[in-house]
């Protein structure tokens, strides 16, 4: 079997690439012969970066590349022609320690490269596998012009200029170094797969981070001179007011990269050495409103559907920032969009556009609060009514009545359990009764990083962690396995991320304890015997299962408080 055949069989095996994909490809390979067939699954966007170095590795052998910082690579490798690195897709990182040359290919077609290195090194060579992203970025570092992208702007900014003058920063923003500095930063979000891009201004630098499945990363950052250019440009392009600095702002910016349309949220923060800047990257292509892809199956699915299938009550998502509240009630909508329905959402602020669904944005500064909103919804004839969150007794309340005179109504709340949120409204206000008669359910979630599958090592579960977690109760398979990234495993062995749950359904025993006032501890007790499985034991069975590793599931369910036991 030839290399492109055996790729082309890993990606099928690991679920990759579909048969509709496969036929795609087919059909180009025909009329596009000159281009292989890594470029074209890349070009078309049929897989991923991930997903082609991870079936590059299997059907080579070859390791993956750890993915160390730029700056902790060796400054005594071998001088190689520029040109030749980029046609082949290799770069020598480093020397192993019987001193072997250790080369990183995205693209291992065949082994010319490789052996033209040992040629003309006499060095033996060791490959492995990268990311597209990661060989470019490397050759660029370690090879380019001005060592890289973002040190050959360096130069372009002027480290005594006067910042005060508002004319002078418009046109500094508007000048290419600038412009090009603002484009690469953007880039490698997209590159990385980063849903936040942390850019902060301190007294000797500017630092940029990337928020990767959840996790800050550091990067390579602007010089500290360039600072209030980047952020002015920024500024610009999410028409914001480039003179204020005082106060927090926050708009949208509509960027396109890498052929990719991209809507960016932006929210500027005064701090003692500038103004921080965090921008949100909304990319429509990269998120799957579907709940097995967010990681929801078998009972915990079909619970959740039927909760959502009833015609009228409340519907709550729990959970903190950034624990993927929104993402699950934007499957939720989709899900329950069709043609027999209106649904209207109010939310702070619109993240995506959903087809056929009525959106609208709460405006503070012109009195347009979620209550305010809600008030002209119920005029508009809803059956489904989505609030951003529910942040106030008030906007509770009209939710609340909403749903008693025959609406479907979904929304958040910021809570640590399901059971939590029950005792959260009721401190709110809510009188019991309210909550007994319109609450069908709560779903509870976290999101944890998911193992790699070709970067993954199984491992004998020791005896004490058996015990302290009661594995053994969760599987029963044994020796009972746990599962963790292999040692040296790029982007730390993890890749994308999937939803713990616990969905707590309302029964006529726990309606009867809220009536009595029982605490959250009494109505959690009932719930589990209704079948509720908390965040942990969720995280558990995860575990046991390969999704994620046992020390991610404890990460998430005990430094946030949520319930372990």
């Amino acid at each position: 079997m030839d290399i492109t055949a055996s790729l082309i069989e890993r990606l099928l095996e690991q679920g990759s690439l579909s048969a509709d994909g496969l036929e795609h490809l087919a059909r180009l390979r025909s009329s596009q012969s000159e281009t292989s067939v890594p470029d074209l699954l890349s070009r078309l966007g049929l897989v991923s970066e991930g997903d082609l170095a991870a079936a590059w590795s299997s059907s080579r052998g070859w390791p993956r590349y750890s993915g160390q910082p730029a700056a902790e690579i060796p400054e005594d490798l071998p001088a190689l022609p520029l040109r030749f690195l980029k046609h082949y897709a290799v770069v020598p990182v480093g020397f192993t320690s019987d001193n072997a040359l250790e080369i990183v290919s995205s693209r291992p077609l065949d082994d010319y490269p490789f052996k033209a290195i040992e040629y003309a090194t006499g060095f033996s060579v060791r490959p492995l596998v990268g990311l597209q992203s990661e060989v470019e970025h490397l050759i660029e570092h370690l090879y380019g012009q001005g060592r890289t992208a973002m040190g050959s702007l360096t130069d372009h900014f002027d480290h005594t200029a006067q910042l005060d003058d508002i004319d002078h920063l418009k046109d500094l923003a508007s000048e290419a170094p600038v412009i090009k500095l603002v484009n690469l930063i953007l880039q490698r979000a997209v590159e990385m797969f980063a849903s936040d891009v942390h850019i902060e201004p301190f007294e000797n630098r500017l630092n940029v981070r990337y928020r990767v499945d959840g996790l800050l990363r550091e990067s390579e950052s602007p010089p500290v001179s360039s600072a209030a250019a980047v952020i002015s440009r920024i500024k610009i392009m999410a028409k914001l007011d480039i003179a204020e600095r005082r106060l927090p702002q926050d708009g949208r910016i509509a960027f396109r990269v890498q052929g990719r349309q991209l809507d960016l949220r932006v929210s500027t923060l005064p701090t003692s050495f500038g103004e921080s800047v965090v921008m949100r990257l909304l990319d429509r292509q990269t998120i799957a409103f579907e709940f097995t892809k967010l990681g929801f199956d078998g009972e915990r699915l079909d619970r959740f559907l039927e909760v959502l299938q009833r015609p009228h009550g409340i519907l709550l998502v729990t959970g903190p920032t950034g624990s993927g509240k929104t993402t699950t009630l934007y499957a939720a909508i989709s899900r329950l969009n069709t043609a027999e329905r209106k649904i209207i959402t109010v939310e702070d602020p619109v993240e995506y556009q959903l087809e056929g669904i009525n959106q609208m944005q709460v405006k503070p500064a012109i009195g347009l609060d979620f209550a305010g909103a809600l008030r002209s919804i119920v005029r508009q004839d809803p059956d489904v009514i989505m609030i951003g969150e529910i942040r106030d007794l008030e906007t509770c309340r009209i939710a609340i009545q909403s749903a008693l005179t025959g609406h479907l109504v979904l929304s958040t709340l910021h809570t640590n359990s399901a059971c939590a949120s029950l005792a959260r409204l009721l401190d709110m206000g809510v009188e019991s009764y309210m909550l007994t008669s319109t609450i069908n359910g709560v779903l509870a979630q976290r999101l944890v990083r998911r193992l790699d599958p070709a970067q993954l090592e199984a491992f004998d579960a020791p005896a004490a962690v058996i015990a302290e977690h009661k594995l053994d109760q969760y599987t029963n398979e044994r020796p009972v396995r746990l599962y963790r990234p292999r040692s040296g495993a790029s982007n730390g062995g993890y890749q994308g991320r999937v939803a713990i749950t616990e969905l707590l359904v309302m029964s006529d025993e726990i309606r009867a304890l809220l009536m009595d006032k029982a605490d959250s501890t009494t109505v959690e007790q009932a719930a589990r015997r209704g079948g509720l499985r908390t965040l942990y034991e969720d995280g558990l069975r995860l575990a046991l299962a390969g999704v994620t590793s046992l020390e991610e599931v404890l990460r998430v369910t005990r430094d946030d408080g949520a319930i372990v036991s």
